[in-house]
């Protein structure tokens, strides 16, 4: 399969750093697309995708990489990250979908959001392990772990980042530069495969209470449910566990009786089976 690297004028999406390669179909209006997206023609290059998404059946092959070129191509971070998801959602088999993962971690990086940057991170890598984007993600979902205070996951990232990197030596380069605050060496693509971290941190006396609502390893749920509990009024977080589950979890509270009356209220008002965790 032909491939392409985008460089130029392409708008928002090109702010977000160095441009993973394209898996490129001939459809010769995209091309013609984006001819003109690296000419910085934008508006011209964003009608053309407009009437090709217009013109097309979405069971058409071509409609998944319009779909992402629209938001390569759009001029917001919302209309990025809308086309983007479709491509993700309703386009997971295509060839465009990895790639797809790849920009919406990136542009979540790019918007300060942890949590998501490690979730489509995350997502990629496990949906697509064979794709040779995974160690840009891995490296943005690792810096976004460190963010989170969370080093054992960034560093499982990192040393998988640095042993699967072998070509792209800027990539290396400032992979290299995070792992210097993983406390294990790590190898580099010439070594050995780095070993998995397990390593979990000392265990410690609880001193808090939560309500957990949901668990499980789907990015998009944990999204949906994050969004209802934040239009609910509901200060929400997850929490990774080792088994790679993300559990959404409510509050932080003293007193179990004082999570025993949030369950109460969660369980009323979203159903499901909601319960009480201690934390530390």
């Amino acid at each position: 399969m032909r491939r392409w690297t985008l460089t130029g004028g392409l708008g928002f999406m090109l702010s977000l750093g160095p441009i993973a390669a394209l898996a490129a179909q001939s459809d010769p209006r995209l091309q013609s697309a984006v001819q003109l997206a690296q000419a910085g023609r934008m508006d011209s290059a964003r009608a053309i995708v407009r009437r090709l998404l217009a013109a097309l059946a979405p069971a058409d092959s071509v409609y998944p990489e319009a779909l992402y070129f629209a938001g390569v191509f759009a001029p917001e971070p919302q209309m990025v990250a809308t086309h983007l998801q479709r491509v993700v959602i309703e386009y997971g088999r295509s060839p465009w979908a990895d790639d797809a993962l790849l920009r919406l971690t990136q542009l979540y990086e790019a918007q300060g959001d942890a949590l998501a940057t490690t979730q489509a991170a995350e997502r990629l890598r496990r949906d697509y392990p064979d794709s040779p984007l995974v160690p840009r993600a891995d490296f943005a979902g690792a810096r976004a772990y460190f963010t989170l205070k969370d080093d054992a996951h960034g560093c499982v990232l990192i040393r998988e980042a640095l042993a699967a990197t072998t070509v792209d030596v800027e990539l290396r380069n400032q992979v290299q530069f995070y792992s210097n605050r993983c406390a294990t060496p790590v190898t580099t693509a010439s070594g050995t495969t780095p070993p998995t971290d397990s390593a979990a941190p000392p265990a410690t006396a609880p001193h808090g209470f939560a309500v957990q609502v949901l668990a499980v390893r789907s990015a998009l749920q944990v999204d949906e449910m994050l969004t209802r509990l934040k239009v609910m009024g509901y200060e929400a977080r997850v929490v990774r566990d080792s088994t790679g589950f993300f559990k959404v979890r409510v509050g932080h509270y003293p007193t179990r009786e004082q999570a025993q009356r949030a369950q109460t209220n969660l369980k009323t008002r979203l159903g499901g089976q909601p319960f009480v965790v201690e934390e530390p």
